[in-house]
């Protein structure tokens, strides 16, 4: 009966349903996008982000929250739900980059005591993390794994873009986070930048002497995955 129904409807009304349908995929969505990207983020927020009517979203987010998608806390903020962090950490352990870079993150962390991440890019001009190797020290910069920053200002967002200094890597100091330091280099192919290795820690323990000396750490791991990643280079070197 329904196919029937379907068959013979006016094709207007098809469309519309098709426009309508595509237009609530959309907007759901954009809610999930709203919800990770931060710690935990109110009704108010979501609708603020996306642009729709408090009512729409939050009958959108019950229905993301039905199916795991989306989770509350006792405040009535918006988290993950367990299904989107099941995709989310099986989408990274997939990731074939981060697959590859697994052994690099290992020397760096091993010879800096520091975290070692890979980072690519995201969308709307963010850096998005995709891999860590925590560091040993008991003070340390913990997992930002699934975290998106915005790139503007920052060290990553500098190597993602392709401004890399003569050295090969970029060093910022407490941009983001305050008493953080990063050292980025970048990963290249033949089209470019694929992603970008960092070391962070807490700026008291990476003097300038320190700094520079992980940034060669950091700029020869990077050299070393951007050759396999066929970029052209040689010896070691980074790709133009």
């Amino acid at each position: 009966m329904a196919s029937q129904l379907h068959e013979g409807a006016p094709a207007a009304l098809v469309s519309s349903g098709r426009v309508s349908s595509t237009r609530t995929v959309e907007r759901a969505l954009a809610l999930l996008s709203a919800v990770c990207s931060g710690e935990a983020v109110g009704l108010t927020a979501c609708a603020r982000h996306t642009g729709l009517p408090a009512s729409t979203a939050l009958r959108l987010l019950r229905t993301l929250e039905s199916v795991g998608f989306v989770s509350r806390d006792d405040a009535g903020s918006f988290r993950p739900g367990p299904t989107m962090i099941q995709l989310g950490a099986t989408a990274i352990g997939r990731h074939e980059l981060a697959r590859l870079a697994a052994p690099a993150l290992d020397r760096i962390g091993a010879r800096t005591n520091e975290s070692a991440y890979l980072s690519i890019r995201g969308v709307n001009e963010t850096a998005v993390y995709i891999a860590v190797v925590e560091g040993t020290h008991a003070v340390r910069h913990t997992s930002w794994v699934g975290r998106a920053v915005p790139m503007r200002g920052l060290a990553v967002g500098q190597v993602l873009g392709g401004e890399v200094e003569a050295g090969g890597y970029v060093a910022g100091r407490d941009v983001d986070e305050p008493d953080v330091t990063a050292i980025v280099a970048p990963v290249r192919y033949a089209g470019g930048v694929a992603a970008a290795v960092s070391v962070i820690g807490p700026t008291y323990r990476i003097d300038e002497d320190t700094m520079h000396e992980y940034g060669r750490v950091v700029a020869a791991e990077a050299a070393g995955l951007s050759q396999l990643l066929g970029d052209g280079s040689a010896n070691g070197e980074p790709g133009p």
